[in-house]
């Protein structure tokens, strides 16, 4: 599934760079993105019954139906509970899944290099179960950046560097935005070469971000569902992580088996190439 999305991100970018490429408004691609029923300014975006975004002038959202037709253009697989908001002119986008598995107690203190540690571990024990899946190789060489939790946002976000083969480094930025019955997992895709200023709009783009009411953090009572783990498992996989019984690789899914979190970041053909294709102007 990995190959099949770099070899739809590279005929992207190989297309973009034709001479007397045609413009945005005539590539087949681009129609087929402008068609999708894009939320714009003045609206809210609502996202899986549990929270919504208010999208201000320099944002657009879809749906889940929506968004699961916007990832398979991109070439990757199904998302059939997830929902997007991105940049109007999609110099970025990001992918919002809720995950119902209870509140997460947030009275731990996290330790960066432990969960380090246990990441490059499960790193190396995965490559050969990639490798059997027809997956590319994916090293991950540290924290782009370290896990850092906010108490009174209830946000918990990092960052890993990652290389593959050919020694192209990726980032792959992560928010987890927690509330009364599970947590908000959203992720950033982006061109690294342009992640810095993008984590700027992505971070102003969260304060328009909130759970429903009844839905916050804060509305948790006695009785309700808590879920297994703290902050340091959803670093490296949250639920999967902790139900080792069901193997390596189900308990890696959150950090290495999600083909397009991956390698949204990993293919910078699809960050640098779609903004390319949403700026371009035809050549005579």
């Amino acid at each position: 599934m990995m190959n099949r999305f770099l070899a739809t991100a590279m005929m992207l970018l190989a297309l973009l760079m034709l001479p007397g490429q045609v413009s945005a408004q005539d590539n087949p691609l681009y129609q087929k993105i402008q068609a999708l029923d894009w939320k714009r300014s003045p609206a809210l975006g609502a996202i899986a019954g549990k929270a919504a975004i208010r999208l201000d002038g320099g944002l657009r959202f879809l749906d889940a139906h929506n968004t699961n037709q916007y990832l398979t253009l991109l070439g990757n697989l199904p998302q059939t509970d997830s929902f997007t908001v991105a940049a109007n002119d999609l110099r970025w986008f990001s992918v919002f899944t809720f995950m119902a598995e209870g509140y997460v107690k947030d009275d731990e203190t996290i330790d960066p290099d432990a969960l380090l540690a246990t990441l490059k571990q499960n790193n190396v024990q995965s490559q050969p179960e990639r490798k059997q899946r027809g997956l590319p190789a994916l090293y991950l060489e540290g924290w782009f950046i370290a896990p850092r939790y906010d108490s009174q946002t209830k946000r918990l976000e990092w960052a890993t560097l990652l290389r593959d083969d050919a020694g192209q480094n990726s980032v792959n930025f992560s928010t987890n935005l927690l509330g009364r019955s599970g947590h908000m997992n959203v992720i950033l895709v982006s061109d690294p070469q342009n992640l810095a200023s993008d984590m700027v709009q992505f971070k102003t783009a969260l304060g328009q971000f909130e759970f429903l009411s009844g839905e916050r953090y804060s509305e948790w009572r006695q009785g309700d569902k808590i879920a297994e783990y703290g902050l340091s498992a959803l670093v490296v996989g949250g639920a999967a992580a902790v139900a080792t019984k069901k193997g390596l690789w189900a308990a890696l899914g959150g950090f290495i088996a999600a083909a397009w979190k991956i390698l949204a970041g990993l293919a910078i053909a699809i960050g640098a190439g779609l903004k390319s294709l949403f700026k371009s102007k035809s050549t005579p």
